[in-house]
């Protein structure tokens, strides 16, 4: 069933500016939107809300659902296809769907393997998926790194210990998959940010910190990323708490070049949000008041 804001919340889209630091809020809405795409074009944000797929306009901040059919309600992990003519979905029902980004009918691409999949990176050649697969959608199993092909297919699991992890999202040049995972973690859900190479090789810790620390994106130019910190001794990545936005350098992930703190959490920077030149990012926030 679709989310609705908290009692008392409302929801802010803000745009911040990785090289002054500054932000600027774009839509204030009654609607639980979540996890914006940026439009390769420049011309957009897709977001997810009220289990559909909207389109906010980078011109004149107008919101309007985008016409989706052959699918149930979204969630939050939509990513979209490089070139910008078709994104990829997961949905309630716990696979991932292929749509034409000017909407219409959308095609399943996972089987029926009693996992739910949950998507969060589209290769740079368009030709794959990585997603977390959670067996038989139970959630008390940790989450699998699993890749497969984009037209559909059988998934092969790369081994990223045996803490949860989630947010996997390849690199600009595809050679590696960043992704946060609790294989490093001193306590429960002491998620770190890391990074295996897409050949399933190479596992690397990436942060060392005492937060909670998800969803790592790396910009189109590969020289920053933006994450999610949660407070120590969060476990998942629920809604609603005091969280910090951060962008880093790909070259130092121990280093914080920005900060943002707002409320906010589960919706906030789930999937991919960086502008086509690197310079700017978009994030989800959900104050009181």
């Amino acid at each position: 069933m679709p989310g609705a804001l908290a009692a008392g919340h409302r929801c802010e889209v803000w745009i911040a500016s990785l090289t002054t630091g500054a932000r600027e809020l774009i839509l204030t809405s009654a609607v639980l939107l979540e996890a914006p795409n940026w439009a390769a074009d420049n011309s957009a944000l897709f977001l997810n809300g009220a289990g559909g797929l909207w389109r906010l306009d980078m011109s004149s901040r107008s919101l309007g659902q985008v016409p989706l059919t052959g699918i149930p309600d979204l969630n939050n992990d939509h990513v979209l296809a490089p070139g910008c003519n078709h994104i990829y979905l997961s949905a309630d029902d716990g696979h991932i769907y292929r749509a034409a980004i000017q909407g219409g009918e959308a095609v399943r691409v996972t089987e029926h393997d009693g996992s739910s999949h949950f998507l969060h990176g589209v290769s740079p050649d368009g030709r794959e998926l990585a997603y977390v697969g959670v067996a038989a959608g139970d959630f008390a199993k940790p989450g699998l790194l699993i890749t497969m092909p984009a037209g559909g297919g059988p998934g092969t699991t790369i081994d990223t210990g045996p803490g949860h992890c989630d947010g996997p999202e390849y690199a600009p040049e595809g050679e590696w998959i960043y992704l946060n995972t609790e294989s490093f973690g001193d306590w429960p859900g002491h998620a770190q940010i890391a990074r295996v190479r897409s050949d399933g090789s190479g596992l690397e810790q990436l942060t060392r910190s005492g937060t909670a620390d998800w969803f790592p994106h790396i910009s189109p130019d590969g020289l920053h990323a933006a994450y999610l910190r949660f407070p120590a001794g969060t476990v998942g990545h629920p809604a609603d708490l005091p969280v910090e936005v951060v962008t880093v350098s790909t070259a130092d992930w121990n280093t914080a070049l920005h900060t943002w703190t707002l409320r906010g959490g589960q919706g906030t920077l789930n999937v991919n949000s960086w502008s086509p030149d690197s310079t700017r990012f978009a994030y989800v926030a959900y104050p009181l008041g």
